[in-house]
C-alpha cells in the first residue's frame, strides 16, 4: 500500500485512503508513514488530512476514516 501511494502522489499529486475498523486504520497510518519515507529520497514530503466519512456497507451505515493526501515540496 505504502508503494501504491507513493506513486500516485509522485504522479498525481494527491490520494485518498479510507478505512473501516481499527486494525485498517492502524495498517493505512503505517503505510502513510513508510510512503512518507519513500518520497523524500525523491524530494518530496506529505500532508495529510483525515476525517470521519459515513458509508453504506452492506444496508448499514458505517464510519470510516479518510485520509486526504497531498504529496508536497519542502521548501
Amino acid at each position: 500500500m505504502a508503494g501504491a501511494v507513493a506513486a500516485l502522489l509522485r504522479s498525481q499529486g494527491r490520494v485518498e485512503v479510507h478505512a473501516i475498523g481499527p486494525a485498517a486504520v492502524n495498517q493505512a497510518v503505517k503505510a502513510l508513514a513508510i510512503a512518507r519515507g519513500y518520497l523524500l529520497g525523491d524530494g518530496l514530503d506529505l500532508t495529510v488530512q483525515p476525517a470521519f466519512l459515513k458509508l453504506d456497507v452492506a444496508d448499514e451505515e458505517r464510519t470510516a476514516l479518510t485520509f486526504r493526501v497531498e504529496g508536497i515540496r519542502p521548501g
